[in-house]
């Protein structure tokens, strides 16, 4: 025991991650969420009629349910502590990075934001606490017919298809949290892809949330039409403060006939974070919705991103690591709804939880009665690297016809000692032995990104293993 308090650290330094900004919002909201804040949210945004009686009503439905109770404790997040709203000192969306303050661009250029836009991406868009700053799409993209901007401009520009859309996956009557994202909501992404064509390079939206005690409730919202085919990219960050902040975003996917969509994220929030993030993806025959998954962040996470396989041969697959250190509940896992027949799915889901962590998987695997000739396989594995910590998998399988192909399977175990010796034996150390076990282990979600974010994945596990594997 003593050993193991001489290479404890509680909180490493998470380099950039962590930088603060100390900056007045131009304009913020008080604390809590009322009808007077919901208006004022909407008077800024200049808005239609109909957003504000649509966020008015998710605030009555808010007002109306309880607070979630079956998963990890949430006592500790008093929602009437936290600013729903920060409007960061900038102009209107740029489209330039120049445009931007400095004192923001500096925090995009230190988490390689317009380097990577450079490199490797078709268009990006950055948010800073509630609003976006900066958006971006290459000519050829918007020659082709693809939309890529900012939802409240997608509101004025593209009424008719978010009043159809908007929120129509994702209802406020879902939960607590689904309903107070309708309330007060900001920022996010809008994504029209049109039929056919196929965006050889990803676009990414990254989300950072700077201020404390603070929310974020960006939407996005992709449209996939028949045929074509999109990589979009997500990325989160905050940095540490004493005091809670929480993240209730809502993703709504839409994968026409033929068509794919790529759906990749790294979430690396802060240590008092909540991260209480809904996804969803409807997919029509044929269609294909891939998710790539890795969550490092966060005080406490409930994220099941669900996919509804609603067409014939429609496919789903699902990639996803979880890592759990000191004081954190990643509570973590997917859902899938066979609504058509030959649908298939795959889920692979690691978990690695250190120092007292909780890593949980729940995930829902539903076929409904007119989806035979389904097939379906789940794999489960968790590595704990020492005796504090937990993990468990909480599958729930519910199958309403025969004609069906389930497996399900679930590992749980720890580093083994032959292997950490045999690389000793070989002049490697035991802390790099350990690290060299872990990186594999997270291999095949790594395999899966983009070459820039495999290697941003496998520094926040060398930050998250740093001086606490002894």
């Amino acid at each position: 025991m003593e050993d193991r308090k001489k290479t404890y650290v509680e909180d490493i330094e998470r380099g950039v991650y962590d930088i603060k900004d100390d900056v007045q919002p131009r304009f913020k909201t008080q604390k809590g969420v009322t009808p007077e804040i919901i208006r004022k949210i909407s008077e800024r945004k200049n808005e239609p009629e109909w957003m504000l009686e649509f966020r008015l009503k998710a605030l009555e439905v808010y007002n109306s349910k309880l607070m979630t109770s079956w998963g990890p404790d949430l006592s500790d997040l008093d929602v009437n502590d936290i600013v729903h709203y920060l409007e960061p000192d900038s102009a209107p969306m740029n489209e330039n990075w120049d445009d931007v303050p400095s004192y923001i661009r500096d925090t995009f250029d230190r988490l390689g934001i317009p380097e990577a836009e450079k490199q490797s991406l078709a268009g990006v868009g950055a948010q800073y606490d509630s609003e976006v700053v900066y958006h971006s799409i290459h000519k050829e993209l918007t020659e082709q017919g693809v939309i890529y901007t900012d939802i409240e401009t997608a509101i004025k520009e593209h009424e008719d298809i978010l009043k159809e859309y908007f929120m129509s996956l994702i209802t406020v009557n879902d939960h607590k949290f689904a309903a107070l994202h309708g309330a007060v909501w900001s920022g996010g992404s809008f994504i029209y892809v049109p039929k056919g064509v196929k965006v050889s390079m990803p676009l990414q939206s990254y989300f950072r949330l700077n201020a404390p005690e603070a929310g974020q409730f960006e939407h996005t919202l992709i449209i996939v039409d028949e045929g074509a085919d999109l990589h979009f990219i997500e990325g989160c960050s905050a940095p540490k403060y004493q005091k809670n902040a929480l993240h209730a975003g809502a993703v709504e996917l839409f994968v026409r006939k033929g068509a794919r969509l790529r759906y990749s994220t790294i979430e690396n929030w802060s240590r008092n974070m909540y991260n209480l993030n809904t996804k969803r993806a409807l997919v029509e025959e044929g269609g294909v919705m891939e998710w790539v998954s890795g969550s490092f962040g966060s005080k406490v996470s409930m994220l099941y991103p669900m996919t509804i396989l609603n067409g014939e041969r429609a496919r789903c697959e699902f990639t996803g690591v979880t890592f759990a250190a000191s004081g954190q509940f990643l509570d973590t896992g997917c859902k899938i709804i066979h609504a058509a027949p030959y649908t298939t799915s795959t889920v692979h889901s690691k978990s690695i939880s250190k120092n007292g962590g909780t890593a949980f998987y729940r995930g829902l695997l539903k076929v409904e009665k007119n989806a035979h000739n389904c097939k379906s396989t789940v794999e489960c594995e968790s590595l704990m690297l020492d005796n504090q910590s937990r993990s468990d998998t909480i599958p729930i399988i519910d199958i309403k016809n025969d004609s069906v192909d389930i497996g399900h399977e679930a590992k749980i175990g720890r580093i083994s000692d032959e292997a950490i010796f045999y690389l000793m034996s070989r002049g490697i150390s035991e802390d790099e032995a350990k690290a060299m076990i872990v990186r594999g282990f997270v291999e095949p979600i790594s395999k899966e990104l983009p070459l820039e974010y495999a290697v941003e994945l496998n520094k926040l596990i060398e930050l998250e293993l740093e001086g606490t594997i002894g």
